[in-house]
């Protein structure tokens, strides 16, 4: 009987599993299946197989504008992301204070909170601040919201640390700032790369902080938006969605990973968001 209870237990979990997953991922794979149709009304049996729409993505001024600010935009807030968490995740993992787990969850806020109301509260603070709206200001927004997903990546990472070395470090003369150089950051390198790529990954796709802060100058998932506008526009905006797809899987393949290497280095085996 315990064996029939566990096996369709098990069923159940596997078919919810299945289900989950491709309601999920259903839509998404439609995506780059249109990308290739000849007709540029997304709709079955497919007229035909042409790769003009993707051919056509670097011919459009305004599109290559968008991923140049994007990957600005993307590569500033990752870095700035990752150093503020490597501050914040040490500080966290390695010290016992008052209000530390209150700080902790401040920080983790934004994984919560309604990202309308992150946005619409971050430009009020911006124009009273007197800041004209730019990639600037979406870099600020984009830290915000990044800065979550670097802690809970570095901290799986400075989690079970080995004290040891850095003590051993110091017994052999070396001053707090070339053991956290040589001894520290070397063992959490994979990490510190893992959140580069998540923090760059988050900015990349984040739609809502960048609508309302951004000035002239369009980010990619703005320049998605303003192009949807036109039904012409939509077959080339389905092969720059693939594109970024397949760049956003990538990326957080690479940076999951890095993220279980570093896991393995430190014996933690928390997830990546966990």
């Amino acid at each position: 009987m315990t064996a029939v209870r566990r096996f369709l237990s098990r069923g159940w979990l596997s078919a919810y599993a299945f289900l989950y997953v491709t309601f999920l991922y259903l839509p998404v794979i439609f995506l780059p299946i249109f990308s290739i149709n000849t007709a540029a009304t997304p709709k079955f049996p497919l007229s035909g197989f042409t790769l003009h729409w993707y051919e056509d993505l670097p011919r459009t001024p305004a599109l290559l504008d968008a991923a140049w600010n994007s990957l600005v935009v993307g590569v500033s807030a990752a870095v700035l992301s990752t150093v503020l968490g490597i501050l914040a995740a040490r500080s966290i993992t390695r010290y016992r204070y008052p209000g530390r787990r209150t700080i902790n969850g401040l920080i983790m806020a934004p994984l919560v909170l309604p990202e309308v109301i992150v946005a619409i509260s971050m430009l009020l603070v911006m124009l009273q601040l007197g800041l004209s709206l730019s990639l600037f200001t979406v870099v600020l927004g984009h830290v915000l919201v990044c800065i979550p997903y670097s802690m809970t990546v570095l901290t799986s990472g400075f989690e079970g640390f080995d004290r040891s070395l850095e003590e051993a470090s110091a017994d052999l003369g070396e001053s707090a700032f070339g053991t956290f150089r040589r001894v520290t950051l070397p063992m959490v390198a994979p990490a510190i790369i893992s959140s580069l790529l998540v923090c760059f990954t988050i900015s990349l796709d984040e739609f809502i902080i960048a609508f309302f802060l951004t000035g002239t100058e369009a980010t990619l998932p703005i320049y998605i938006w303003g192009q949807l506008r036109f039904a012409a526009k939509l077959p080339g905006v389905l092969a720059l969605g693939t594109l970024l797809l397949v760049a956003s899987f990538l990326l957080m393949t690479v940076a999951e990973l890095l993220r279980r290497r570093a896991a393995r280095r430190t014996q933690n085996e928390g997830g990546l968001y966990a």
